[in-house]
């Protein structure tokens, strides 16, 4: 049984973290962008890190109207669901639904991400994980996306625990740049890569017992005063 230390919190990107769901992500925005008459050539490598705003804008060009920019991000997203279907139980990161049961018990849990607020909904809710999370941040309730440190910067303060007592777990370096940023501690999954550098540990997913040995030496050391 996992037990944390009281004082610390855990923040949570959604994907790569929660959800395997980045191929579906890239393979979603290659049919948009072809129903659109755009090459989706390095889509994978442009779309990480930004917000779909900021995507759109870079994919479309800034002449769009905001209205125009929003439908474009809202259609690629209403897309990658339906290609996602109800499908998502086989692609949540292995052990993460057991490991957040467990961890809510001592530790106050939060979500950090850019993506769309809709996507949380669709993810948490089909999941059956949102009763797990405290506090729940995307990019658009924040004045800068990752890599800033802001959503998880507004996570730690839901929850009332000091950034130096936060551990996020991350699966890509724009996370990892935005919880370094705010002071915490990172646990980088390797969902997508075979290493992650900056990070105080890695694991390929959250049945690791690795995760675990290295949680309670943290929970050992908090220096919270929250």
């Amino acid at each position: 049984m996992l037990t944390l230390n009281p004082d610390l919190a855990l923040l949570f990107d959604l994907d790569g973290v929660i959800i395997d769901s980045m191929p579906l992500h890239t393979l979603a925005w290659e049919r948009y962008l072809e129903r659109n008459g755009i090459d989706p050539a390095n889509i994978e490598a442009r779309m990480h890190g930004k917000r779909n705003d900021e995507l759109v804008r870079d994919l479309f060009g800034n002449h769009l109207s905001a209205a125009e920019i929003f439908e474009h991000g809202a259609a690629k997203e209403r897309l990658f669901r339906e290609m996602m279907g109800e499908a998502l139980d086989p692609r949540l990161v292995p052990g993460i639904r057991e490991f957040l049961r467990e961890a809510s018990a001592s530790a106050a849990i939060g979500l950090g991400t850019n993506a769309e607020p809709a996507n949380v909904d669709f993810v948490l809710n089909g999941a059956g994980v949102r009763q797990y999370f405290r506090a729940i941040v995307d990019g658009f309730q924040v004045k800068r996306a990752k890599p800033a440190p802001d959503v998880y910067l507004r996570g730690a303060e839901l929850l009332g625990v000091a950034p130096a007592d936060c551990i996020v777990f991350e699966d890509s370096p724009v996370g990892i740049r935005a919880a370094r940023a705010a002071g915490m501690r990172v646990v980088g999954l390797l969902t997508h890569a075979a290493s992650l550098a900056d990070v105080d540990a890695a694991v390929p997913d959250f049945r690791d017992p690795e995760l675990r040995r290295w949680l309670s030496a943290q929970s050992a050391t908090s220096n919270s005063s929250r």
